[in-house]
């Protein structure tokens, strides 16, 4: 291990905005954390929005600092990049910014029932091709395994450089007829405003995070794909407690 990313981990392990639970202990049962972020991590009881894969934080922080009457939490395995996104929360005073370092498949053993409003997504692994897609985070198993801590119709969102992960990702949501907000597959396209406003009339109930200012926000890699000319895509939609989820062959 590098110095600099060792001298990460070391600073990492000090900030009192992260949880990083051993793997073993959640084996024996839910962290004590589980039903209680509001309580003993924000202090207060604002909405709670969680970033799956959050990578350097860029989403966790930035919709942190747009939003302040929300609660934001990181979730991520990789403590490395994770130290960006807590360092720069702790930088910007945000109290409304935390992250837990685990492996999502064992996201439950953190939060309670109806704990979460909202979900993201941010350039998740695609997993390619059809024997890969239950590897997705959007596939039907972590989908059911949301559900248990996401409030009834609460929103996911996905961001994504993938075509294959987008289209899969929408074939699933109109399968399972759960409430589709609004799609595009070029997010930076000059009929992306009109789409945003368009979805806020028909869906009144919508998150104050799905406006304009989700544009202002790019992460690393997005910033790379950008360059590369690829077009960024988005769906967002609502995860209904008590549809059956089948996957799309």
């Amino acid at each position: 291990m590098g110095k600099n990313k060792l001298a990460r981990w070391t600073e990492l392990g000090t900030f009192i905005n992260v949880i990083q639970p051993e793997t073993a202990d959640l084996l024996i049962g839910d962290h004590r954390i589980k039903g209680n972020w509001r309580r003993e991590i924000f202090m207060n009881d604002n909405p709670v929005v969680i970033e799956l894969g959050c990578g350097k934080g860029e989403y966790t922080t930035g919709l942190a600092e747009m939003f302040p009457g929300r609660n934001y939490i990181g979730v991520d395995i990789k403590g490395a990049r994770m130290w960006r996104g807590a360092k720069t929360a702790n930088e910007r005073k945000l109290p409304n910014a935390a992250f837990l370092r685990t492996r999502i498949e064992f996201i439950n053993s953190f939060f309670s029932e109806d704990e979460v409003d909202e979900i993201w997504l941010t350039f998740p692994d695609p997993h390619p091709g059809k024997k890969n897609s239950n590897k997705r985070l959007t596939c039907p198993w972590f989908l059911r395994s949301y559900r248990r801590f996401l409030k009834n119709n609460g929103i996911i969102h996905l961001k994504t450089d993938n075509e294959e992960l987008y289209n899969y990702t929408r074939k699933l949501v109109t399968k399972n007829q759960l409430a589709l907000i609004f799609e595009t597959n070029n997010l930076y396209s000059e009929e992306f405003s009109a789409m945003v406003n368009d979805s806020q009339e028909r869906d009144p109930g919508i998150s104050e995070s799905l406006s304009g200012n989700i544009l202002s926000i790019r992460t690393h890699y997005e910033n790379i794909f950008i360059k590369e000319g690829l077009k960024i895509h988005y769906l967002g939609f609502r995860l209904d407690k008590e549809k059956i989820i089948s996957d799309v062959r």
